[in-house]
């Protein structure tokens, strides 16, 4: 049963940064921007997103316990290396 739960909890993670970038991009692309200053404001809008959506993206899927810090731990070490990869 843990390892279904944390399976899941992963699976959510790559889907929730799939999600944040493309948020993100679509944003650029509203705000009309490109080049050097859609690169800055796609890498600080991933760079925010990151932790704060990490906390609130556990609290959806009613996550708690293990798979909760689990789930933590790797969100915010995968948002982390997005943003210094940017």
């Amino acid at each position: 049963m843990k390892k279904t739960t944390v399976t899941a909890a992963l699976l959510g993670l790559s889907l929730f940064a799939g999600a944040a970038f493309a948020d993100c991009a679509s944003q650029a692309a509203d705000k009309k921007l490109a080049g050097a200053a859609k690169a800055s404001f796609i890498k600080k809008c991933e760079k925010t997103a990151g932790p704060d959506a990490c906390d609130s993206s556990a609290a959806d899927k009613h996550l708690a316990g293990a798979a909760k810090n689990s789930f933590l731990k790797k969100c915010k070490a995968d948002a982390a290396a997005s943003a210094a990869k940017k």
